[in-house]
Order: C-alpha cells, then structure tokens, then sequence
C-alpha cells in the first residue's frame, strides 16, 4: 500500500468532517415568544482536519470524535440563551476549535419558520484555528 504524506500546514485542500442537520431545542431570538419557550434550532458543521493519520491507523484515538463534538454542541445550544444567531455561531464555532485536530469550523445557525415564506433564515461563518507558537505544532 503506498503512503500519502505531505505538509497539511500549507495545503488548502484538507478533509472535512460534516454533522449535517443537528436539530436542538434551545433559546434564540430577540422577540417575547422566542425567549419564553425553547424553539428548534438547525446546526451545520463543517471541522476542518487532518484525517491521514486516522485512516492509516483505523483507531478511533486518531479521530476527531463526531459524537462529542455533536453532544457539546448540543449541550451549549440548550444551556445558551442568545439573541442572535451570530452570537451563538460564533460560541460554537469556540468550541468546535477547542479540539486540538480541528484546524478550521464552518459552522452554520438556521431558526426554521423565523419569517414569513421562508424555510429557515440563518448564519454561517468560518473560523480558524490560532495557535500559540508556543505550544508548538498541532
């Protein structure tokens, strides 16, 4: 078998590890009615990562685990209590980024039935990891 290796710190190209259609209760709006009663709430994400050294080793330890970062994501969402979807994209856009193997998150925020004649209205925003040169490579 031959083996893939190369610079992920330089490539733009890097794998991607998607949890599509995360529905949570929680509270999110400006409005009375959006503040008494918890409503749904769609998250998307997208983490950003090196998955080589999983698939070469097929051991979940190599793996950026899905279920948590889901069940964390889950967790904040029901606990937080924001105004705006921005605020709370950008608290889970934290959080996904405090996994060390998550280089970047793509997260998006979409209140289903918020306005009239639409699906969803939402946010989606992109972060990146910053690291300290202290702590030496990711």
């Amino acid at each position: 078998m031959q083996r893939i290796t190369g610079d992920f710190s330089s490539s733009n190209n890097s794998d991607q590890i998607i949890i599509k259609d995360l529905r949570v209760r929680g509270v999110l709006g400006v409005y009375d009615r959006e503040r008494q009663q918890p409503g749904e709430i769609i998250i998307n994400i997208v983490l950003f990562t090196d998955t080589r050294r999983a698939a070469e080793t097929d051991d979940i330890a190599d793996c950026v685990n899905y279920e948590t970062a889901a069940q964390k994501v889950r967790a904040h969402v029901e606990k937080a209590a924001h105004f705006t979807v921005e605020a709370l994209a950008e608290d889970l856009a934290r959080l996904c980024l405090e996994e060390p193997r998550v280089k970047k998150a793509r997260v998006r925020v979409e209140k289903p039935r918020a306005i009239d004649f639409a699906n969803t209205v939402g946010v989606e925003i992109e972060r990146v990891q910053m690291r300290n040169p202290a702590q030496g490579p990711a």
